[in-house]
């Protein structure tokens, strides 16, 4: 969602809704590492009946992650995938329902906002390649030491788009990966697994409250089932409020500002491109055992509790002495509706509304003084009161000239504090700090600094350092002479660079002056304010946003060719008289095809994921829509400092132009293009240990080609069509690999068939409410949460898992002072505690050997099962709950110490790396390497 600081706004205003995940990590027995049995009680201490994967926001972080070295090759991008969902599943442990939702077409009106960012993300990456080299040869040109450079290709990520080879392949491995989970762990043994891959239309969180909405509509529905879905979007959180179920959970990666990168020149931490100086590499380790590898920490992961977020929401928007009945969850629509205004993935936020500035805040406060007047809510079920909305917008109109004002004032007070603090470091800052031996340590750090290499050089540094300081210190405005000495010349100038002030963009526009709204219009739009047919008309494609944008979070997409067709939003003074502006949606509009969508989203850069003759419209200067691809655009900053915080002024794409230029070309299409350029729909994996599993098999023996209706009671409620699947995944048939080594599944006892949502009709309207039978949860919030004081003056602890009253362990000072003598000393890196790469981990030393004449895939996951290994116990959704006081759970590696005959090394003679089992190939090499 287009709203950047939204999360962080939330943390901090409702601080309880985090919790820190509790995750259980692998053992290791005999040298063999044990998997985690996923079928046991979750350590978190909650139990979570379905779990949504928001793909894409898995397979950015695995194929180009930011902060260890990126994958080498296609193959090992699917096995970092493949892990972290293991790893995801490991945290939530669902007992019902798995669905994987990756992006497929989007909403034209989402198109374009991928059209910015795909273009931004070419400039940008052929501007930094531009750079880096320009650096490159002029360090070398000094003297100075660089690596050579690595000659590989960079990696695109512009194909991670509907209709590439890349996605089509990622579908394919994920099939494989689901069958071999289903084969052989425990925990996805009752599992009912449902893939929507890129083929099928819509974003992947969008498919998935689909999904929900419609299994909410049916009679089977249960009320009270627990949801866990995983992504790091922030509007996430708005859709998670829109279903209104009461047990609603968010999973993301913690979110931790500042990594430390390395140099993309030299690959030495702490300095960026711009300032490499090209010096040698410091020793790393006693024996320089981490030198080709970087300070790396597993990332962690949070719950965003939304019943929790319903309780503050509960208590800030209750009301007292309306003319008409209070509805909590009506208020709820509404808090989500406002939200829309700050930003979001479809419109351009309004200039009077930041939300670094309160923005959220200030719209609730308004709304709780207008709301006596409006006679209701702003929205019902996804549609809205033009007329209530319009008091709301004019309300905040009357304060946009203040909030100009003070956003200047404030900007400015940064500034003097920034140039103060600027100062005052340059002040202090000492002159040299020495390196190696004498390198300042930090307190309580126990390992021992690093020896020099050369002392005479060290010390004549240092001493060199201690005479060029001395002499320029003796007067800051004296000029040198060659010598030395002091020159009679009179002072130096000081250089431009040297100044305490950084250049600001130029604004034209000047909000906090009078006048604002003129030249807003002139500069943005180029037309006179006085224009105000030109304005009405802007407006009147906002307030048709507004409408879409709420609609497609609460019913489902309302117009798959609507999009807003400017560049900037107008202000909340503008919003007079929309009350009667139309609201309404054609209806039965289509998504774009695939390749389609390339064509509208692709720079030329990008133009290789596309056929060629479908590439040379975007490059061919006699194309007739070569105006839609320029090699260049421009960035308006739009009042902000950073380029990736701007406007990117790029051409709208016209939907008829780009089909009639498309039209000549489709001929051109071979076989595989044309049926990646096809729609698809979802797709259900069940195990042979499932209730729905015989059914399934049934219809594969019987050829129904009839859609059927799945039996509720044998799927946990779940309802839909199945149909039979062309490239299904069959019993006792080989499941092929896609990943070359990776060896076939040659034992499946795997199911899979297509799937479809239960359908309704086209002017349906699901009901934004809780359902009845809904229990709604025990509160969490005590007295003492809703102080703003945080918590009483002391500091703030993440809480960890779902029980608030556990006590976390402590060691006292006898047991630091063990782990402080045991672990090693002479890891090169800072810290007590220092942060070692991870075995197996790309670029690790510890990295298992290579096979045959094979490229290195890393060993990622952790399954060690055999197939057919079911040992785990029955699910805990099936079980009576039952807790035992004081005792202690049998952890899976203490069960296997006590069970000689299971998880015994011989076991495994067939597993090759990440616990999937080994090509015979593979092994025959490995025993001529022995």
């Amino acid at each position: 969602m287009g709203v950047p600081a939204f999360f962080r706004w939330l943390s901090r205003k409702y601080p309880s809704i985090i919790v820190n995940c509790v995750e259980e990590k692998a053992k290791e027995c005999n040298g063999v590492k044990v998997p985690i049995d996923t079928s046991k009680p979750n350590p978190n201490e909650v139990e979570f009946d379905n779990l949504y994967l928001d793909m894409n926001g898995i397979i950015h972080p695995c194929t180009h992650p930011e902060d260890k070295p990126a994958p080498k090759n296609e193959d090992e991008m699917m096995v970092a995938i493949f892990e972290y969902i293991d790893r995801i599943f490991n945290i939530v442990r669902p007992r019902r329902l798995l669905y994987m939702a990756i992006d497929g077409v989007a909403p034209r009106a989402k198109m374009n906002q991928q059209r910015s960012r795909r273009f931004r993300a070419s400039k940008e990456g052929m501007e930094a390649a531009e750079e880096k080299q320009k650096i490159r040869q002029e360090i070398l040109a000094k003297g100075g030491f660089l690596p050579p450079e690595e000659v590989k290709e960079r990696f695109d990520s512009n194909c991670i788009t509907p209709g590439t080879e890349f996605m089509d392949n990622l579908a394919k491995c994920l099939r494989y990966y689901i069958a071999d989970r289903l084969n052989s762990d425990p925990g996805w043994k009752n599992l009912t697994v449902i893939l929507s891959d890129a083929s099928a239309p819509g974003e992947g969180e969008h498919k998935i409250m689909d999904y929900i909405r419609r299994q909410r509509a049916q009679p089977n529905h249960d009320p009270n089932t627990h949801h866990c879905l995983c992504g790091a979007d922030a509007d996430l959180i708005m859709l998670g409020l829109a279903t209104h179920e009461p047990n609603f959970t968010i999973i993301r990666e913690e979110f931790k500002p500042n990594k430390p990168k390395p140099c993309a020149l030299c690959n030495q931490m702490g300095h960026e491109v711009k300032d490499c100086q090209g010096l040698p590499r410091e020793k790393q380790g006693k024996h320089d055992q981490f030198a080709d590898t970087l300070p790396v920490s597993e990332q962690e992961f949070i719950f965003i509790r939304l019943c929790v977020l319903r309780e503050y929401l509960e208590r800030e928007l209750t009301m007292a002495s309306l003319p008409f009945t209070f509805d909590f969850e009506r208020s709820v629509d509404d808090w989500v509706f406002m939200c829309f205004f700050v930003g979001n993935d479809f419109l351009p936020h309004l200039p009077s509304l930041e939300i670094r500035e309160g923005a959220i805040d200030r719209l609730v406060n308004i709304y709780k003084n207008v709301v006596h007047k409006t006679g209701g809510y702003l929205t019902e079920s996804g549609f809205v009161n033009l007329q209530r909305v319009q008091m709301i917008m004019l309300a905040v109109g009357e304060v946009e000239d203040s909030i100009f004002k003070k956003r200047k004032d404030d900007d400015d007070n940064f500034k003097r504090r920034q140039k103060e603090k600027r100062k005052r470091l340059k002040r202090d800052q000492p002159s040299f700090i020495p390196g190696g031996q004498f390198s300042p340590q930090a307190l309580g750090n126990r390992s021992s600094p690093q020896a020099i290499s050369n002392p005479r050089q060290a010390a004549f540094e240092m001493r060199m350092h201690d005479r060029q300081n001395s002499t320029t210190s003796s007067s800051p405005n004296t000029s040198l002479t060659p010598d030395g000495s002091p020159a009679l010349g009179g002072g130096i100038k000081r250089k431009a660079e040297d100044s305490d002030s950084e250049p600001e963009p130029e604004d034209n526009i000047r909000l906090w002056e009078t006048g604002w709204k003129q030249r807003y219009y002139k500069n943005k739009f180029d037309v006179d304010a006085s224009d105000d047919k030109f304005r009405r008309k802007v407006v009147q494609s906002y307030v048709e946003g507004l409408c879409w944008v709420l609609r497609y979070y609460y019913q489902g997409c309302a117009s798959w060719n609507w999009y807003y067709p400017f560049h900037y939003a107008p202000f909340a003074s503008d919003f007079e008289g929309i009350a009667d502006m139309p609201s309404d949606f054609e209806k039965g509009s289509k998504p774009f095809k695939p390749l389609e969508q390339l064509m509208g989203v692709f720079p030329a850069a990008s133009g290789n994921f596309l056929p060629p003759t479908w590439r040379k419209l975007m490059t061919d200067p006699e194309s007739s829509i070569i105006d839609f691809y320029p090699e260049d655009f421009a960035i308006d900053l739009n009042g902000k400092k950073y380029a990736w915080q701007g406007v990117a002024l790029l051409p709208f794409v016209d939907e008829r132009r780009l089909r009639a230029a498309l039209e000549e070309v489709y001929p051109d299409l071979t076989p595989e293009e044309s049926r990646r350029n096809s729609l698809g729909g979802d797709v259900l994996f069940v195990g042979k240990h499932h209730p729905l599993c015989d059914f399934i098999v049934e219809q594969y023996k019987t050829k129904n080609t009839e859609p059927v209706d799945i039996p509720p009671e044998l799927c946990h409620g779940i309802q839909g069509k199945l149909t039979l699947n062309d490239n299904a995944v069959l019993p006792d048939q080989t499941v092929e690999s896609p990943v070359p080594m990776l060896r076939d599944l040659t034992q499946n006892s795997a199911v899979s068939i297509s799937f479809k949502d239960p359908q309704f009709a086209e002017d349906f309207v699901f009901k934004a409410t809780v359902l009845p039978g809904a229990k709604k949860p025990a509160p969490v919030l005590k007295p003492g949460d809703w102080e703003k004081t945080n918590n009483d003056g002391r500091p703030w602890r993440p809480q960890l898992g779902f029980n608030r009253d556990r006590k976390p362990v402590h060691l006292d000072q006898s047991a630091f002072r063990t782990l402080g003598h045991t672990m090693p000393r002479d890891r090169g890196m800072p810290g007590m505690y220092p942060n070692a790469v991870p075995l197996g981990a790309y670029g690790s030393p510890y990295a298992r050997p290579l096979m045959g004449g094979q490229q290195q895939i890393p060993k990622l996951l952790s399954n060690l099962r055999p197939q057919e290994s079911w040992r785990g116990p029955t699910p805990l959704f099936q079980q009576t709950p039952q807790r035992t006081a004081g005792a202690a759970p049998l952890l899976a590696w203490n069960r296997v110490l006590q069970s000689p005959n299971q998880f015994q090394p011989a076991q495994y003679q067939g597993l090759g790396p990440m616990g999937y089992p080994q090509r015979p190939e593979d092994r025959m090499d490995r025993s001529r390497q022995v």
